[in-house]
């Protein structure tokens, strides 16, 4: 989590835009989410072992607190995976491990969009199945794991991937059955069940993503809602992305694109001079074709580009919050050139300069961040 006072007072108004929306039950926990919570209450007493998923760039803020609630018994029963590896900083999730370990909790990290770290993990928890069902004595054929979490850390994702390379490595055959995948968190509705094994075979059950109702930490509020936990509609756009700016502003990750900008220039030249070759032109083709694509890898290039030109030649203070909010906003002014983003008088330019930003924030475009920092104090995790 960034340090700077800018920072802290963004993630303040945004912890109090979610309480004043929760209060006014606008908020996140609506039937379905009330209702899924008791159904998986219900279950967790019951089912073999439980997976919870959480988010590697939040591991402490994307905890299931549910979990507190209905405690797993005994607590071997339950693997903390960190989703999302791709996505954050490799040296402090490194820690996380190391301090889970500490806390006598099982843990494991991966990547539901790496074919390799899927299957790592899948022969992780068929080996914990195998080695808690050998300590009880037990010789059940049929085994059901439950994966749990809060909405958008890619349980359902995760889910699939472990059930269609379960169902390979069992030579199993059949049409495959896949839980519900969405962008938006809080769409799994439903509590599905997916073959993940053999000998014995272990069912996985993908539940739908739940929260508390209400959340006190503004903090926590703020970093659940920049990496897609909470609904964007309820913070604003606008706020996310500023928030997100005063991190990076205040990590090392834009020195990362000093040489675009150095490369960039050089094209600039040829480009003014008409002294590109003809995989210049295609290249400049397929610019002007895509200029609306901000996920395109030249869009990208031109985003890096101008947060490293705007940061590198501010010559404030960023622990300064009135400096800071300049910077911030000298950043817009250059996205929204590097996006192309046209002024409309129906639309917000702030809001869809914000809305680019945060998806390219949210994707690790623009750098690997764990926004939690490992605990100095003890905290038992289960």
């Amino acid at each position: 989590m960034a340090s700077g006072s800018i920072a802290s007072k963004l993630a303040r108004e945004i912890g109090s835009i979610v309480k004043k929306a929760v209060s006014s039950n606008r908020g996140w926990y609506g039937p379905h989410m009330a209702a899924a919570s008791c159904a998986i209450a219900q279950r967790l007493p019951l089912v073999d072992h439980i997976v919870e998923i959480r988010d590697a760039r939040i591991p402490l803020s994307s905890e299931y607190e549910l979990l507190r609630i209905v405690p797993p018994r005994p607590p071997s029963k339950r693997i903390v995976v960190m989703n999302k590896m791709d996505l954050t900083n490799p040296t402090q999730i490194k820690e996380w491990m190391r301090y889970f370990e500490q806390q006598k909790c099982i843990s494991y990290g991966v990547n539901s969009h790496n074919k390799d770290s899927v299957k790592g993990l899948l022969n992780f928890i068929q080996a914990q199945v195998r080695e808690l069902n050998k300590a009880d004595h037990r010789f059940s054929d049929a085994i059901t794991v439950m994966l749990v979490g809060i909405p958008n850390v890619g349980k359902s994702a995760l889910a699939n991937s472990l059930h269609q390379i379960g169902r390979i490595s069992a030579a199993e055959k059949g049409k495959l059955k896949h839980a519900l995948v969405s962008p938006q968190p809080g769409e799994t509705k439903d509590i599905s069940s997916l073959k993940i094994g053999s000998h014995p075979n272990i069912y996985l059950l993908d539940t739908p993503g739940i929260l508390p109702p209400t959340i006190h930490d503004a903090e926590r509020c703020s970093k659940l809602a920049l990496t897609g936990a909470i609904r964007d509609s309820l913070i604003g756009l606008k706020d996310l992305a500023q928030y997100f700016l005063a991190i990076l502003n205040l990590s090392d990750q834009y020195k990362n694109w000093a040489k675009l900008s150095t490369n960039w220039g050089k094209v600039s030249i040829l480009e003014h001079k008409g002294e590109h070759s003809s995989s210049s032109k295609l290249e400049m083709r397929q610019r002007r074709q895509y200029l609306m694509d901000h996920t395109q890898d030249f869009m990208v290039h031109d985003v890096r580009r101008a947060l490293f030109d705007v940061i590198s030649s501010f010559d404030g203070n960023l622990e300064c919050e009135d400096d800071m909010v300049k910077l911030i906003e000298a950043q817009f002014v250059a996205l929204r050139e590097a996006f192309h983003v046209q002024e409309e008088m129906d639309q917000n330019v702030q809001d869809k300069v914000a809305v680019k930003l945060l998806n390219l924030c949210r994707t690790g475009r623009l750098g690997h961040y764990t926004l939690d920092q490992v605990p100095v104090t003890h905290c038992d995790c289960l």
